[in-house]
Protein backbone atom coordinates (compact mmCIF):
# COMPACT_ATOMS: atom_id res chain seq x y z
CA UNK A 1 0.00 0.00 0.00
CA UNK A 2 2.53 2.42 1.12
CA UNK A 3 4.51 1.69 -2.67
CA UNK A 4 1.46 2.33 -4.39
CA UNK A 5 0.79 5.67 -2.59
CA UNK A 6 3.98 6.89 -3.15
CA UNK A 7 3.79 5.70 -6.68
CA UNK A 8 0.33 7.79 -6.86
CA UNK A 9 2.07 10.84 -5.31
CA UNK A 10 5.29 11.18 -7.43
CA UNK A 11 2.57 10.99 -10.04
CA UNK A 12 0.85 13.96 -8.78
CA UNK A 13 4.07 15.54 -8.39
CA UNK A 14 5.35 15.35 -11.50
CA UNK A 15 1.42 16.27 -13.20
CA UNK A 16 2.11 19.60 -11.17
CA UNK A 17 5.42 20.90 -12.35
CA UNK A 18 3.85 19.94 -16.11
CA UNK A 19 1.25 22.91 -15.36
CA UNK A 20 3.86 25.21 -14.44
CA UNK A 21 6.06 23.94 -17.40
CA UNK A 22 4.13 23.32 -20.27
CA UNK A 23 7.57 22.09 -21.62
CA UNK A 24 7.31 18.64 -19.92
CA UNK A 25 3.87 18.19 -22.06
CA UNK A 26 4.68 19.25 -25.47
CA UNK A 27 2.02 19.81 -28.46
CA UNK A 28 3.18 16.41 -30.02
CA UNK A 29 1.47 15.10 -27.42
CA UNK A 30 -1.34 12.56 -28.08
CA UNK A 31 -4.22 13.86 -25.10
CA UNK A 32 -4.86 17.91 -24.15
CA UNK A 33 -2.49 18.64 -21.68
CA UNK A 34 -5.51 19.80 -19.10
CA UNK A 35 -7.55 16.87 -19.71
CA UNK A 36 -4.63 14.03 -19.17
CA UNK A 37 -4.37 16.05 -15.64
CA UNK A 38 -8.05 16.30 -14.89
CA UNK A 39 -8.04 12.94 -15.65
CA UNK A 40 -5.73 11.93 -13.24
CA UNK A 41 -6.57 14.08 -10.82
CA UNK A 42 -9.78 12.08 -10.56
CA UNK A 43 -8.41 8.78 -10.97
CA UNK A 44 -6.19 9.75 -7.57
CA UNK A 45 -9.13 11.21 -5.87
CA UNK A 46 -11.23 8.06 -6.66
CA UNK A 47 -8.16 6.24 -5.09
CA UNK A 48 -8.04 7.91 -1.98
CA UNK A 49 -11.91 7.57 -1.70
CA UNK A 50 -11.46 3.74 -2.32
CA UNK A 51 -7.97 3.61 -0.13
CA UNK A 52 -10.22 5.30 2.88
CA UNK A 53 -13.26 2.94 2.54
CA UNK A 54 -11.39 -0.06 2.16
CA UNK A 55 -9.50 0.65 5.10
CA UNK A 56 -12.96 0.76 7.46
CA UNK A 57 -13.48 -3.21 6.12
CA UNK A 58 -17.24 -3.33 7.17
CA UNK A 59 -19.15 -3.66 3.71
CA UNK A 60 -18.46 -7.56 3.02
CA UNK A 61 -18.99 -8.29 6.95
CA UNK A 62 -22.98 -7.02 7.13
CA UNK A 63 -23.28 -7.50 3.57
CA UNK A 64 -22.60 -11.73 5.01
CA UNK A 65 -24.78 -11.05 7.83
CA UNK A 66 -27.45 -9.84 5.94
CA UNK A 67 -28.88 -7.40 8.26
CA UNK A 68 -31.36 -4.81 7.86
CA UNK A 69 -30.54 -0.96 7.42
CA UNK A 70 -31.64 -0.33 11.09
CA UNK A 71 -31.14 -3.37 12.18
CA UNK A 72 -29.47 -2.73 16.08
CA UNK A 73 -27.78 -6.94 16.14
CA UNK A 74 -27.11 -7.81 20.38
CA UNK A 75 -25.09 -10.82 21.22
CA UNK A 76 -24.85 -12.56 24.10
CA UNK A 77 -22.19 -11.89 27.20
CA UNK A 78 -20.20 -15.16 26.37
CA UNK A 79 -19.59 -13.21 22.99
CA UNK A 80 -18.79 -9.73 23.71
CA UNK A 81 -16.06 -11.91 26.50
CA UNK A 82 -15.13 -14.15 23.81
CA UNK A 83 -14.60 -11.02 21.50
CA UNK A 84 -12.85 -9.05 24.25
CA UNK A 85 -10.20 -11.42 25.05
CA UNK A 86 -8.96 -11.68 21.66
CA UNK A 87 -8.62 -8.45 21.42
CA UNK A 88 -6.65 -8.56 24.80
CA UNK A 89 -4.12 -11.54 23.39
CA UNK A 90 -2.99 -8.97 20.93
CA UNK A 91 -2.22 -6.07 23.05
CA UNK A 92 -0.76 -5.43 26.49
CA UNK A 93 -4.14 -3.62 27.96
CA UNK A 94 -6.20 -5.76 29.78
CA UNK A 95 -9.57 -5.88 28.28
CA UNK A 96 -11.41 -7.64 31.10
CA UNK A 97 -14.61 -8.98 30.63
CA UNK A 98 -16.60 -7.96 33.99
CA UNK A 99 -19.97 -6.27 35.41
CA UNK A 100 -18.57 -3.40 34.69
CA UNK A 101 -17.23 -3.32 31.00
CA UNK A 102 -20.42 -5.62 30.36
CA UNK A 103 -22.58 -2.96 31.83
CA UNK A 104 -21.06 0.26 29.44
CA UNK A 105 -20.00 -1.94 26.61
CA UNK A 106 -23.79 -2.72 26.35
CA UNK A 107 -24.71 0.75 27.08
CA UNK A 108 -22.41 1.68 23.91
CA UNK A 109 -24.20 -0.90 21.63
CA UNK A 110 -27.84 0.85 22.57
CA UNK A 111 -26.99 4.34 23.00
CA UNK A 112 -23.93 5.33 21.53
CA UNK A 113 -24.07 3.60 17.87
CA UNK A 114 -24.68 7.39 16.15
CA UNK A 115 -21.58 8.55 18.34
CA UNK A 116 -19.39 5.53 17.42
CA UNK A 117 -20.64 6.39 13.51
CA UNK A 118 -18.89 9.74 14.13
CA UNK A 119 -15.53 8.33 15.00
CA UNK A 120 -15.57 6.17 12.49
CA UNK A 121 -16.16 8.76 9.93
CA UNK A 122 -13.71 11.25 11.43
CA UNK A 123 -11.24 8.15 12.19
CA UNK A 124 -10.17 8.32 8.43
CA UNK A 125 -8.39 12.20 9.13
CA UNK A 126 -6.70 11.11 12.42
CA UNK A 127 -5.92 7.55 12.80
CA UNK A 128 -3.00 6.92 10.38
CA UNK A 129 -1.16 10.06 12.31
CA UNK A 130 -1.92 8.40 15.50
CA UNK A 131 -0.64 5.18 14.56
CA UNK A 132 2.66 6.73 13.28
CA UNK A 133 3.04 8.61 16.16
CA UNK A 134 2.42 5.94 19.04
CA UNK A 135 4.80 3.29 17.23
CA UNK A 136 7.25 5.76 17.27
CA UNK A 137 7.25 5.79 20.76
CA UNK A 138 7.04 2.22 20.96
CA UNK A 139 3.39 2.93 22.48
CA UNK A 140 0.16 0.20 21.94
CA UNK A 141 -1.48 1.21 18.63
CA UNK A 142 -4.89 1.04 20.93
CA UNK A 143 -4.15 3.86 22.43
CA UNK A 144 -5.68 5.81 19.59
CA UNK A 145 -9.17 4.82 20.64
CA UNK A 146 -8.57 7.02 24.11
CA UNK A 147 -8.89 10.26 21.59
CA UNK A 148 -12.28 8.60 20.86
CA UNK A 149 -13.77 9.14 24.42
CA UNK A 150 -11.97 11.89 24.99
CA UNK A 151 -12.59 14.24 22.09
CA UNK A 152 -14.98 12.31 20.00
CA UNK A 153 -12.03 13.22 17.94
CA UNK A 154 -13.10 16.85 17.31
CA UNK A 155 -9.85 18.93 18.08
CA UNK A 156 -11.66 21.84 18.88
CA UNK A 157 -13.65 20.58 21.88
CA UNK A 158 -13.22 22.22 24.85
CA UNK A 159 -14.29 20.42 28.27
CA UNK A 160 -16.24 22.31 31.53
CA UNK A 161 -12.91 22.46 33.43
CA UNK A 162 -10.90 24.13 30.38
CA UNK A 163 -9.46 20.69 28.90
CA UNK A 164 -8.70 21.37 25.23
CA UNK A 165 -7.93 19.56 21.71
CA UNK A 166 -8.12 15.68 20.49
CA UNK A 167 -6.17 14.69 23.71
CA UNK A 168 -8.10 17.25 26.00
CA UNK A 169 -5.24 18.62 27.43
CA UNK A 170 -5.74 21.26 30.37
CA UNK A 171 -3.58 24.28 30.18
CA UNK A 172 -0.86 23.57 32.66
CA UNK A 173 -0.43 20.21 31.52
CA UNK A 174 0.14 21.73 27.90
CA UNK A 175 2.70 23.44 28.74
CA UNK A 176 4.52 21.21 30.72
CA UNK A 177 4.57 18.81 27.38
CA UNK A 178 5.93 22.02 25.25
CA UNK A 179 1.98 22.65 23.93
CA UNK A 180 1.92 26.95 23.79
CA UNK A 181 -0.94 29.55 23.42
CA UNK A 182 -1.30 32.89 22.77
CA UNK A 183 -3.30 35.35 20.97
CA UNK A 184 -3.53 33.63 17.69
CA UNK A 185 -2.95 30.17 18.28
CA UNK A 186 -3.01 27.29 21.13
CA UNK A 187 -0.94 24.28 20.17
CA UNK A 188 -3.51 22.09 22.48
CA UNK A 189 -5.76 21.92 19.33
CA UNK A 190 -3.52 21.47 17.02
CA UNK A 191 -3.88 17.51 16.21
CA UNK A 192 -0.32 16.36 15.09
CA UNK A 193 1.76 18.45 17.96
CA UNK A 194 -1.05 17.56 20.75
CA UNK A 195 -0.75 13.78 19.78
CA UNK A 196 3.14 13.68 20.36
CA UNK A 197 2.86 15.18 23.46
CA UNK A 198 0.06 12.96 24.25
CA UNK A 199 2.43 9.98 23.45
CA UNK A 200 5.10 11.63 25.88
CA UNK A 201 2.38 12.48 28.91
CA UNK A 202 1.11 8.39 28.55
CA UNK A 203 4.65 6.60 28.08
CA UNK A 204 5.40 8.29 31.25
CA UNK A 205 2.36 7.54 32.92
CA UNK A 206 2.93 3.59 31.93
CA UNK A 207 6.39 3.98 33.31
CA UNK A 208 5.18 4.85 36.68
CA UNK A 209 2.26 2.24 37.11
CA UNK A 210 3.56 -0.50 34.74
CA UNK A 211 0.14 -1.00 34.51
CA UNK A 212 -1.81 0.17 31.24
CA UNK A 213 -5.26 0.60 33.03
CA UNK A 214 -3.81 2.56 35.40
CA UNK A 215 -1.94 4.85 33.35
CA UNK A 216 -5.46 5.21 31.69
CA UNK A 217 -6.88 6.39 34.94
CA UNK A 218 -4.06 8.61 35.97
CA UNK A 219 -4.50 10.19 32.40
CA UNK A 220 -8.13 10.88 33.49
CA UNK A 221 -7.65 12.16 37.49
CA UNK A 222 -4.13 12.79 37.49
CA UNK A 223 -0.96 10.84 38.97
CA UNK A 224 -1.99 12.54 42.91
CA UNK A 225 -5.63 11.08 42.70
CA UNK A 226 -4.28 7.39 41.48
CA UNK A 227 -1.95 7.79 44.10
CA UNK A 228 -4.48 8.30 46.77
CA UNK A 229 -6.20 5.68 45.56
CA UNK A 230 -3.30 3.42 45.70
CA UNK A 231 -2.91 3.77 49.16
CA UNK A 232 -6.39 3.35 50.37
CA UNK A 233 -6.60 0.13 48.57
CA UNK A 234 -3.85 -1.25 51.12
CA UNK A 235 -1.06 -0.45 47.53
CA UNK A 236 -2.97 -3.21 45.11
CA UNK A 237 -1.37 -3.17 42.03
CA UNK A 238 -4.14 -3.67 39.32
CA UNK A 239 -6.68 -0.65 38.33
CA UNK A 240 -9.48 -2.92 39.25
CA UNK A 241 -8.38 -3.75 42.65
CA UNK A 242 -7.56 0.51 42.79
CA UNK A 243 -11.05 1.08 41.20
CA UNK A 244 -13.67 1.76 44.54
CA UNK A 245 -11.13 3.86 45.75
CA UNK A 246 -10.92 5.90 42.53
CA UNK A 247 -13.08 9.46 41.94
CA UNK A 248 -16.60 8.68 40.01
CA UNK A 249 -15.42 9.70 36.72
CA UNK A 250 -12.66 7.67 36.73
CA UNK A 251 -14.13 4.60 37.88
CA UNK A 252 -16.31 4.54 34.90
CA UNK A 253 -13.05 5.76 32.60
CA UNK A 254 -11.30 2.43 31.97
CA UNK A 255 -14.71 0.88 31.04
CA UNK A 256 -15.72 3.59 28.63
CA UNK A 257 -11.95 2.88 26.67
CA UNK A 258 -12.65 -0.48 26.65
CA UNK A 259 -16.53 -0.11 25.10
CA UNK A 260 -14.79 2.48 22.74
CA UNK A 261 -12.20 0.30 21.99
CA UNK A 262 -14.39 -2.83 21.37
CA UNK A 263 -17.57 -1.18 19.25
CA UNK A 264 -14.98 0.74 16.79
CA UNK A 265 -13.25 -2.85 16.50
CA UNK A 266 -16.65 -4.96 16.21
CA UNK A 267 -19.02 -2.31 14.41
CA UNK A 268 -19.06 -4.02 11.59
CA UNK A 269 -20.56 -6.65 13.59
CA UNK A 270 -23.28 -4.54 15.15
CA UNK A 271 -24.37 -2.79 11.67
CA UNK A 272 -22.69 0.39 12.67
CA UNK A 273 -21.92 1.72 9.27
CA UNK A 274 -19.17 4.99 9.92
CA UNK A 275 -20.28 8.42 8.18
CA UNK A 276 -18.49 8.79 4.71
CA UNK A 277 -15.24 10.85 5.47
CA UNK A 278 -14.92 14.01 3.35
CA UNK A 279 -11.22 13.57 3.76
CA UNK A 280 -8.47 10.76 4.59
CA UNK A 281 -5.22 11.53 5.81
CA UNK A 282 -3.16 10.21 2.93
CA UNK A 283 -5.39 13.33 0.71
CA UNK A 284 -3.43 15.84 2.80
CA UNK A 285 -0.36 18.04 2.32
CA UNK A 286 1.23 21.07 4.46
CA UNK A 287 3.08 24.03 3.23
CA UNK A 288 4.78 26.89 5.52
CA UNK A 289 4.57 30.66 5.30
CA UNK A 290 7.59 33.01 5.97
CA UNK A 291 5.31 35.88 6.62
CA UNK A 292 1.73 36.62 8.38
CA UNK A 293 -1.17 35.68 6.16
CA UNK A 294 -4.98 35.47 6.65
CA UNK A 295 -6.98 32.40 5.61
CA UNK A 296 -9.34 34.73 4.11
CA UNK A 297 -6.55 35.48 1.48
CA UNK A 298 -5.74 31.87 1.10
CA UNK A 299 -9.35 31.25 0.14
CA UNK A 300 -9.91 33.63 -2.49
CA UNK A 301 -6.62 32.78 -4.11
CA UNK A 302 -7.41 29.03 -4.62
CA UNK A 303 -10.84 28.69 -4.28
CA UNK A 304 -10.99 26.84 -1.45
CA UNK A 305 -13.83 27.02 0.62
CA UNK A 306 -12.83 29.37 4.21
CA UNK A 307 -14.52 27.10 6.81
CA UNK A 308 -12.94 23.90 5.75
CA UNK A 309 -9.28 25.32 6.03
CA UNK A 310 -10.48 26.17 9.72
CA UNK A 311 -11.81 22.72 10.36
CA UNK A 312 -8.43 21.53 8.85
CA UNK A 313 -6.25 23.57 10.74
CA UNK A 314 -7.76 24.09 14.23
CA UNK A 315 -4.74 25.26 16.25
CA UNK A 316 -5.23 28.89 14.64
CA UNK A 317 -8.12 30.62 17.26
CA UNK A 318 -8.93 33.08 14.24
CA UNK A 319 -8.77 33.20 10.92
CA UNK A 320 -5.10 34.77 10.93
CA UNK A 321 -2.04 33.01 10.68
CA UNK A 322 0.78 35.06 12.13
CA UNK A 323 4.58 34.96 11.48
CA UNK A 324 6.79 33.33 13.93
CA UNK A 325 9.66 31.48 14.13
CA UNK A 326 9.30 28.48 13.06
CA UNK A 327 7.01 29.14 10.36
CA UNK A 328 3.11 28.69 10.89
CA UNK A 329 2.30 26.20 8.27
CA UNK A 330 -1.27 25.26 6.78
CA UNK A 331 -2.48 21.75 6.29
CA UNK A 332 -5.22 21.08 3.23
CA UNK A 333 -6.17 18.90 0.59
CA UNK A 334 -3.43 18.24 -2.04
CA UNK A 335 -4.27 19.85 -4.98
CA UNK A 336 -5.01 23.08 -2.34
CA UNK A 337 -1.36 22.86 -1.03
CA UNK A 338 0.57 22.31 -4.83
CA UNK A 339 -1.71 25.37 -6.26
CA UNK A 340 -0.68 27.72 -2.86
CA UNK A 341 3.23 26.16 -3.25
CA UNK A 342 3.05 27.67 -7.01
CA UNK A 343 1.63 31.06 -6.08
CA UNK A 344 3.30 32.57 -3.02
CA UNK A 345 3.83 35.73 -4.74
CA UNK A 346 0.90 36.03 -5.48
CA UNK A 347 -0.47 35.13 -2.21
CA UNK A 348 1.25 37.97 -0.61
CA UNK A 349 0.73 40.20 -3.09
CA UNK A 350 -3.04 39.49 -2.81
CA UNK A 351 -2.64 39.71 1.36
CA UNK A 352 -0.88 42.76 1.10
CA UNK A 353 -3.90 44.34 -1.35
CA UNK A 354 -6.90 43.32 0.75
CA UNK A 355 -5.06 44.59 4.53
CA UNK A 356 -3.01 46.57 3.88
CA UNK A 357 -3.48 48.64 0.90
CA UNK A 358 -0.58 51.56 -0.11
CA UNK A 359 -2.68 54.86 -0.20
CA UNK A 360 -1.14 57.46 -3.05
CA UNK A 361 -1.16 60.93 -1.67
CA UNK A 362 -1.23 63.90 -4.57
CA UNK A 363 1.82 65.97 -4.30
CA UNK A 364 0.32 69.52 -4.44
CA UNK A 365 2.57 72.50 -5.55
CA UNK A 366 3.41 74.62 -2.66
CA UNK A 367 2.24 77.97 -4.24
CA UNK A 368 -1.19 76.19 -4.95
CA UNK A 369 -1.30 74.96 -1.37
CA UNK A 370 -0.48 78.20 -0.03
CA UNK A 371 -3.57 79.45 -2.17
CA UNK A 372 -6.25 76.81 -1.62
CA UNK A 373 -4.94 77.21 2.15
CA UNK A 374 -6.41 80.23 3.61
CA UNK A 375 -9.98 81.84 2.57
CA UNK A 376 -11.63 85.04 3.29
CA UNK A 377 -11.74 84.75 6.90
CA UNK A 378 -8.69 83.14 6.90
CA UNK A 379 -9.48 79.93 8.44
CA UNK A 380 -8.06 76.57 7.17
CA UNK A 381 -10.15 75.14 3.90
CA UNK A 382 -10.82 71.44 4.57
CA UNK A 383 -10.90 70.69 1.14
CA UNK A 384 -7.35 69.30 0.75
CA UNK A 385 -6.29 66.73 2.63
CA UNK A 386 -2.65 66.97 3.99
CA UNK A 387 -0.33 63.57 4.96
CA UNK A 388 -0.79 62.55 8.50
CA UNK A 389 1.83 62.17 10.98
CA UNK A 390 2.62 58.28 11.43
CA UNK A 391 3.77 57.01 14.77
CA UNK A 392 4.06 53.70 16.85
CA UNK A 393 3.62 52.86 20.02
CA UNK A 394 5.30 49.46 21.45
CA UNK A 395 2.59 47.02 23.34
CA UNK A 396 3.89 47.07 27.23
CA UNK A 397 2.18 44.30 29.82
CA UNK A 398 -0.77 45.52 31.74
CA UNK A 399 -1.58 47.71 28.33
CA UNK A 400 -5.39 47.02 25.90
CA UNK A 401 -6.58 48.44 23.34
CA UNK A 402 -9.07 50.26 25.00
CA UNK A 403 -6.48 52.28 27.64
CA UNK A 404 -4.43 52.96 24.54
CA UNK A 405 -7.27 54.53 22.70
CA UNK A 406 -8.35 56.75 25.49
CA UNK A 407 -4.44 57.64 26.16
CA UNK A 408 -3.92 59.27 22.44
CA UNK A 409 -8.08 60.21 22.26
CA UNK A 410 -8.82 57.66 18.84
CA UNK A 411 -10.91 54.73 18.93
CA UNK A 412 -10.41 51.38 19.45
CA UNK A 413 -12.01 50.96 16.23
CA UNK A 414 -9.13 53.24 14.48
CA UNK A 415 -6.53 51.12 16.26
CA UNK A 416 -8.16 47.59 14.64
CA UNK A 417 -8.46 49.89 11.30
CA UNK A 418 -4.54 51.04 11.23
CA UNK A 419 -3.40 47.84 12.52
CA UNK A 420 -5.79 45.16 10.22
CA UNK A 421 -6.44 43.91 13.43
CA UNK A 422 -9.29 40.91 13.46
CA UNK A 423 -9.96 41.31 17.35
CA UNK A 424 -8.70 43.17 20.07
CA UNK A 425 -6.08 40.94 21.51
CA UNK A 426 -2.69 42.43 21.63
CA UNK A 427 0.87 40.99 22.85
CA UNK A 428 3.35 42.82 24.78
CA UNK A 429 6.26 44.21 22.23
CA UNK A 430 3.67 44.49 19.31
CA UNK A 431 4.38 47.70 17.65
CA UNK A 432 0.62 49.41 17.03
CA UNK A 433 0.37 51.61 14.07
CA UNK A 434 -0.70 55.32 15.58
CA UNK A 435 -1.96 57.99 12.41
CA UNK A 436 -2.14 62.08 13.47
CA UNK A 437 -1.87 61.79 17.11
CA UNK A 438 0.27 63.59 19.82
CA UNK A 439 3.91 62.33 19.48
CA UNK A 440 4.23 58.76 21.00
CA UNK A 441 6.50 59.09 24.39
CA UNK A 442 6.76 54.95 24.19
CA UNK A 443 9.80 54.02 22.72
CA UNK A 444 10.48 50.72 21.45
CA UNK A 445 13.60 48.99 23.34
CA UNK A 446 16.69 48.37 21.53
CA UNK A 447 17.36 44.62 20.45
CA UNK A 448 19.78 42.88 22.18
CA UNK A 449 23.14 42.22 20.25
CA UNK A 450 22.89 38.69 19.78
CA UNK A 451 25.98 36.59 20.05
CA UNK A 452 26.80 34.61 16.57
CA UNK A 453 26.14 30.76 17.54
CA UNK A 454 28.21 27.94 16.15
CA UNK A 455 25.70 26.16 13.55
CA UNK A 456 25.88 22.74 13.79
CA UNK A 457 24.51 20.34 10.80
CA UNK A 458 22.03 17.55 11.30
CA UNK A 459 20.41 15.42 8.62
CA UNK A 460 17.16 13.52 8.23
CA UNK A 461 16.79 9.97 6.52
CA UNK A 462 13.99 10.13 3.96
CA UNK A 463 11.30 7.19 4.90
CA UNK A 464 9.30 5.54 2.67
CA UNK A 465 6.01 7.64 1.87
CA UNK A 466 7.80 10.81 3.12
CA UNK A 467 7.46 14.30 0.84
CA UNK A 468 9.24 17.01 1.22
CA UNK A 469 6.34 19.21 2.13
CA UNK A 470 5.73 16.74 5.62
CA UNK A 471 9.19 16.46 5.96
CA UNK A 472 9.45 20.40 5.84
CA UNK A 473 7.05 21.03 8.23
CA UNK A 474 8.22 18.53 10.89
CA UNK A 475 11.43 20.55 10.79
CA UNK A 476 9.64 23.54 11.09
CA UNK A 477 11.18 24.80 7.44
CA UNK A 478 9.76 26.10 4.36
CA UNK A 479 10.44 24.41 0.80
CA UNK A 480 12.71 27.14 -0.14
CA UNK A 481 14.66 26.51 3.27
CA UNK A 482 14.52 23.12 2.45
CA UNK A 483 15.79 23.57 -0.84
CA UNK A 484 18.52 26.07 0.04
CA UNK A 485 19.70 23.10 2.79
CA UNK A 486 19.87 20.49 -0.12
CA UNK A 487 21.59 22.14 -3.49
CA UNK A 488 22.01 20.09 -6.15
CA UNK A 489 19.58 17.60 -4.79
CA UNK A 490 16.23 16.93 -6.62
CA UNK A 491 13.44 17.10 -3.73
CA UNK A 492 11.00 15.75 -6.27
CA UNK A 493 11.88 12.23 -5.96
CA UNK A 494 12.93 11.61 -2.84
CA UNK A 495 14.13 8.17 -2.39
CA UNK A 496 13.94 6.12 0.72
CA UNK A 497 16.95 5.98 3.03
CA UNK A 498 18.41 9.15 1.30
CA UNK A 499 19.76 11.41 3.61
CA UNK A 500 18.58 15.56 3.67
CA UNK A 501 20.25 18.28 5.53
CA UNK A 502 17.67 19.90 7.96
CA UNK A 503 19.56 22.19 9.77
Amino acid sequence: MKTILLLFFTLNLFLFKAQKKPHLITSSDSLDKDAFVNTIQQSLNLFYADYAKNNLQYDSIIKILNYELKETPTFSDEVYCERLEKMSSMTPFHMDCNAATLSTLKFFVDKRRGFIQIALGRSALYFDMFKEKLVEYGLPIELRFLSVIESGLRPQVKSKAGALGLWQFMYKTGLYFGLEENSYIDERMDPDKATDAACRYLKQLYGIYGDWNLALASYNAGPGNVNKAIKRSGNKKTYWEVRPFLPTETQGYVPNFIAAAYLMTYHAEHNIIPIEAKLHNAQLDTICFNKAIHMNTISKLVSWDLEEIKVLNPIYKTTYVPKTSPPQCITGPMEKIYSLAGLEDSLFSLETSIYNPVKVIPVVPKPVLDTLKLNESNKVIDTLKIPEKIDYYTVSAGDNLKNIALKYNVTVEQLMEWNSLQTTNIYVGQKLKLIGVKTVVNKTPEKPVKTPEKSTKKYYEVKSGDSATRIAKKYHLTLDQLEKLNKGVSLKRLKTGQKLRIK
